[in-house]
């Protein structure tokens, strides 16, 4: 049976422990409050049990509220917190062992850097792909060379599946990057930089709002 496309969330933001400033849960509420609908949680320091402990809090409090959990790296963590799917890197599990894991009710995405790696992940089961880093970031110690927004159009001509836009994303480049042909930006730094990301937040939402109301 034919999978239907997802209705994605504009907005992917990212919760990076090593740039939050409070406890998981209460940057989670932050979020939950200004309106996004799919989070990540990322912790490259965390143990397997710290990992599971808190991602299986924000599960349950994110599910309550409407918005999909997603956990980096670690499809079977996501499996036994109950997260709404999981995303990996091209150093992680392949997307046919992270679905096996998760089951095909999840989220599986994966991360690319190069036009080859789209390929791969257009043919594969991914439900959506992350290209980047679009612009330069500092919240990943190797993030790779910066492929800016004509690797987004490129990406977009090889593939119907989402597009997921990362690295470097400010708020006042949202409809850039989405003109480029993303179906969604994933934010770390600029949210959690913020001195408000919930703010923030929602300044992002408001303007990919305005760009959607302005369009033909």
């Amino acid at each position: 049976m034919r999978r239907m496309p997802l209705v994605f969330p504009k907005l992917y933001a990212i919760m990076d422990a090593a740039l939050l400033k409070t406890t998981e849960l209460a940057c989670a509420e932050m979020l939950a409050q200004a309106g996004v609908e799919l989070i990540q949680y990322r912790n490259k320091s965390a143990t397997s049990r710290q990992l599971f402990e808190v991602s299986h809090s924000l599960s349950k409090f994110l599910h309550g509220r409407g918005a999909r959990f997603l956990v980096n790296d670690r499809p079977d963590v996501a499996a036994l917190a109950d997260a709404g799917g999981v995303h990996v890197g091209q150093q992680d599990l392949g997307v046919e062992e992270a679905r096996g894991i998760c089951g095909k009710g999840s989220w599986v995405g994966v991360s690319t850097h190069t036009l080859e790696q789209v390929r791969r992940a257009a043919q594969s089961s991914a439900d959506y792909i992350a290209v980047g880093p679009v612009f330069a970031t500092s919240t990943k110690s190797n993030p790779g060379t910066v492929v800016g927004t004509q690797f987004v159009r490129e990406a977009r001509r090889l593939t119907r599946k989402p597009i997921v836009a990362i690295g470097g994303i400010a708020a006042e480049r949202a409809a850039e990057v989405l003109d480029a042909g993303a179906d969604s930006l994933a934010v770390a730094g600029d949210l959690w930089n913020a001195s408000d990301p919930g703010s923030r937040a929602r300044e992002f939402l408001d303007r990919i709002a305005a760009r959607e109301k302005s369009r033909p």
